[in-house]
């Protein structure tokens, strides 16, 4: 029988020292979404027990066209943390990551519980504000592959988040513009609306996953809705910049390892 609490020690050694592992599934063939959730759990629970705190959840596969492409049918969720926070207009250390890339998102403030199976209108009124964000996703595995299983087991790929100003809940999300910039070339170019049609769908999937999973999302807890366009490899010294039609912008500068 798989030891699920030994792959999460593998997992969670792997994104603390920024070392590249196999993908779990080659050892462990059976190892399905179910039990890759587990070992989310489990290895975000070493990080809480080492004083990190759990401030919000992200979602991925959030693309139809990211859905088809990798055969499924289902958003997945990850964890955030606070050590995750990357301060706005600041600096991403490039020390301790393996192959990190950037995605512009939409980002959920909540002031209300939420969990269950909600309308987006019920699921609107838990939001305090939205802000544009920045997901930095950063693989453990070798080469940037890995099954669904693996994927979810490694907390959806989750590194680093930058949020920006936020903006009232009553913004509308529906289908904003969306440029990421590298340099001030622009390196990706979307709308909101590629999130699962409104970032608020993402929501909504969101408080049913976590409620499925026991938990629920609270009050001051962030919501990242998921990516619009591809991730952008990021390299040393380099400056990111997404800007949001009607939402703001967010950005971030890159550095090398420190000596």
């Amino acid at each position: 029988m798989t030891d699920l609490k030994e792959l999460a020690a593998i997992v969670d050694e792997a994104a603390r020292t920024g070392t590249a592992i196999a993908q779990l599934t080659g050892a462990a063939p059976g190892l399905d979404p179910a039990a890759g959730y587990a070992i989310q759990r489990l290895s975000i629970g070493y990080r809480l027990e080492r004083g990190e705190r759990r401030i919000g959840v992200k979602m991925g596969l959030t693309s139809r066209a990211k859905m088809r492409q990798v055969g499924v049918s289902e958003v997945i969720w990850g964890r955030l943390t606070d050590a995750m926070r990357i301060e706005e207009g600041g600096e991403l250390s490039l020390a301790g990551r393996i192959h990190p890339r950037a995605e512009p998102e939409i980002a959920f403030l909540l002031k209300k519980p939420l969990a269950g199976r909600v309308s987006p209108a019920e699921a609107l009124g838990a939001v305090e504000a939205v802000a544009p964000a920045m997901e930095v996703i950063d693989s453990r595995y070798r080469n940037f592959k890995f099954s669904l299983a693996d994927v979810v087991a490694d907390n959806a790929s989750s590194s680093g988040i930058v949020l920006g100003t936020l903006r009232p809940a009553a913004t509308d999300i529906a289908n904003l513009g969306m440029v990421m910039r590298i340099d001030g070339q622009p390196v990706q170019i979307g709308s909101s609306a590629a999130i699962l049609g409104h970032p608020l769908r993402s929501l909504v999937a969101a408080a049913r996953l976590v409620a499925e999973a026991g938990e629920t999302l609270s009050p001051g807890d962030i919501v990242l809705a998921g990516a619009a366009t591809e991730a952008v490899p990021l390299q040393a010294d380099r400056h990111v910049r997404t800007e949001i039609q009607g939402l703001g912008s967010v950005a971030f500068s890159v550095r090398g390892e420190q000596p």
